[in-house]
């Protein structure tokens, strides 16, 4: 597995090593062993869940506060999506920055972001399945957002305006500066 910092201390980009031959290919996904060895933490995942979306869909910013924090191991199962994460940690020294990758079945890269982040993702492609794994359980009191078209954060979504969709419950989340009131 190759492993690449992201700028945003403690979040990094997994790339698999492809074992091909001539029926396709094979790759570790996930082993808890390397995993914790190449994050320099232990991390034990508790939860996946998975989404399906359509071209233009815009889900997040997401994250759960307190004692529900959550670190989150994302890849996309198929299509193209451009994930984005915003260090939300008030002591790091790239707080309110954001980074992003663009995760694809076909490239197989896998995006570790630890706890202390917003996530969120655009689907770049038709549609595009997402899969993640978190190391903390879901909690509805604990969940809390940012607004993905926050003008502090001014987030290119690579998405054109006509394209973008958005949940009702999205769409009224907070600013950035609203969050860390």
């Amino acid at each position: 597995m190759e492993v690449k910092k992201t700028g945003l201390e403690g979040c990094l980009i997994l790339e698999p090593i492809l074992f091909h031959d001539s029926r396709g290919h094979f790759f570790e996904r996930y082993n808890t062993n390397r995993f914790n060895n190449v994050v320099d933490q232990e991390v034990n995942f508790v939860q996946d869940n998975q989404s399906f979306s359509i071209r233009g869909v815009i889900r997040g910013l997401h994250f759960q506060k307190g004692n529900f924090a959550q670190a989150k191991l994302i890849y996309v199962l198929r299509g193209v999506i451009l994930d984005v994460v915003v260090d939300l940690r008030p002591h790091s020294r790239t707080y309110g920055e954001y980074f992003s990758v663009e995760l694809s079945s076909k490239n197989k890269k896998q995006l570790f972001v630890p706890r202390g982040f917003a996530h969120g993702f655009s689907v770049l492609s038709d549609t595009a399945e997402v899969m993640y794994k978190c190391d903390n359980y879901y909690d509805k009191e604990s969940e809390a957002g940012i607004i993905y078209n926050d003008t502090t954060l001014n987030i290119d979504w690579k998405v054109s305006p006509q394209e973008i969709k958005v949940s009702e419950k999205d769409l009224v989340l907070p600013t950035f500066k609203e969050v860390l009131v």
